[in-house]
Parts: C-alpha cells; sequence; structure tokens
C-alpha cells in the first residue's frame, strides 16, 4: 500500500526540480506492461510537453496540488480550447478523450497530477507529436 500524502507529493516535486525536463513520475503501476497506467506526475513551470494524442486511450488528469493548463488543438493545429484547472477555483482534473490533441502548460510551482490511461505504456510515435 502507498498512501499519496504531502510527504510523497513533496518528494516527487524534489525529484522534478532536480530533472532538467522538470518533471518526473512515480508510477503507481507494476510494470510498463499492465493494462492501466497510473501515476503521480510532478511538474514545473517551463516543462516542455509536446502537443500529443494518444490514439487508442482516454487519458484522465486529476490536480492534487498546483494550477495548469489543458490545451487542446484541432487537426488544423489550432488552439481551440484552455482549461485551466485550479482547485481554488473548484477545478480539479480533466478526462481527454482518444486521439484528441493536447498539452499542459504548468503555471504553479509544485504542481502534481495523479493520471490514468490504459496500458500498455506505448512511447509517443512520430505522427502522434504536433509542432505548433
Amino acid at each position: 500500500m502507498l498512501e499519496i500524502n504531502e510527504q510523497l507529493l513533496n518528494w516527487i516535486t524534489i525529484k522534478a526540480c532536480e530533472s532538467p525536463r522538470l518533471r518526473m513520475n512515480h508510477n503507481l503501476h507494476a510494470s510498463s506492461d499492465d493494462k492501466v497506467q497510473r501515476l503521480l506526475n510532478a511538474m514545473e513551470p517551463g516543462t516542455v510537453l509536446p502537443v500529443h494524442r494518444h490514439k487508442n486511450t482516454d487519458e484522465t488528469y486529476v490536480l492534487l496540488r498546483g494550477k495548469l493548463d489543458v490545451k487542446v488543438y484541432n487537426e488544423q493545429k489550432e488552439l481551440i480550447a484552455t482549461h485551466r484547472l485550479d482547485p481554488n477555483e473548484g477545478k480539479y482534473g480533466m478526462h481527454i478523450p482518444a486521439n484528441s490533441w493536447h498539452t499542459i502548460e504548468v503555471l504553479e510551482k509544485g504542481t502534481v497530477i495523479f493520471e490514468v490511461k490504459e496500458g500498455p505504456y506505448l512511447p509517443l510515435k512520430e505522427d502522434d507529436m504536433m509542432d505548433v
């Protein structure tokens, strides 16, 4: 068992700050082959997540602390929606259907999300990333 508490979030956040990518995953699943991928993802402002999609799986974010924007794009590389997640505004999470182009912009230090998607883990392919 693992308790998700302030101490764990702080530890993952320290690891994210030490990472050149300014983010760090803490997997709750046993392997990348698991049918469900569950993880904590600590992210700092300035981290770069490419606009991407997951062709065959939905993805769900639940914000545990911090603030971020989930940005959604269409096939023409146009920004079509921005969803601000901020617990202080009562906006806690986002469900992203399969094949939706999206990215995250982190707005506050110490931001951590709980993320869930179907497995197994598959690295993004070139045609699953978009230059905007």
